[in-house]
């Protein structure tokens, strides 16, 4: 049995969700999209560490830098044709990330929207397809209770911004208002940071940080759809 890790990044890009992918350079499923990631390089290696090692070479990120957790493990028989390949996925999550640049084993990478990828009109090798629904839904989820929508903002941001966060991972459009009340009746969900910044037109937006909560209370709920 071999063991690999592969990786769900996400970020926004032009207000829309996107996932990094790359385009295998070798067998199997050559020339198809895939998540970046790969085999541990030895029994030595902890999983958490090639988690890491595959977000540098890959993506040239430092995980360090960006929310990482474990997504799950996937081990179903015949996932792999090179064998019996158990993969430890991870999701991560940074805002405005560069054009990525492929791995040693890709001949290409780049950004495409997730909604691509759950509709199916993007089809990926082995089965990322379920991975990256699977990394999706847990970021939709978290969002209700955790303070995760933070990590896709940057240091500073507006409510406008985070509004555009839950409207891009939730694929609904919110109201400003209700927005702004719900995530000002969440004690220590953000904090003010100033100064305003200047807009073109109208008064100075007000600028906010990630707060100390990492758990909401009340939770942001999604809409009923």
């Amino acid at each position: 049995m071999l063991l690999a890790v592969d990786l769900v990044i996400l970020t926004l890009r032009a207000g829309e969700l996107h996932v990094l992918l790359v385009e295998r350079g070798v067998e199997p499923y050559l020339g198809r999209r895939a998540l970046p990631g790969g085999f541990l390089n030895n029994a030595e290696e902890d999983i958490l560490a090639a988690a890491h090692r595959e977000l540098r070479e890959e993506a040239d990120l430092d995980g360090t830098s960006l929310y990482l957790e474990q997504l799950g493990a996937y081990g179903t028989p015949g996932r792999d044709p090179r064998g019996r390949v158990v993969s430890i996925a991870y999701l991560a999550i940074a805002p405005g990330l560069p054009e990525p640049v492929a791995g040693t084993d890709a001949s290409g990478a780049s950004w495409q929207p997730v909604d691509a990828v759950i509709a199916g009109r993007l089809r990926l090798a082995f089965d990322h397809d379920q991975i990256v629904a699977d990394g999706v839904e847990r970021a939709r989820a978290k969002l209700e209770h955790t303070s995760l929508a933070t990590a896709f903002c940057g240091d500073t941001f507006t409510i406008a911004e985070l509004q555009q966060v839950y409207e891009a991972v939730w694929g609904v459009g919110l109201d400003p208002r209700n927005f702004y009340r719900k995530v000002q009746g969440v004690p220590g969900f953000i904090a003010e940071a100033g100064p305003d910044r200047r807009t073109t037109k109208g008064r100075p937006a007000r600028l906010f940080r990630a707060g100390v909560r990492r758990t909401l209370q009340p939770p942001i709920t999604r809409p009923d759809l």
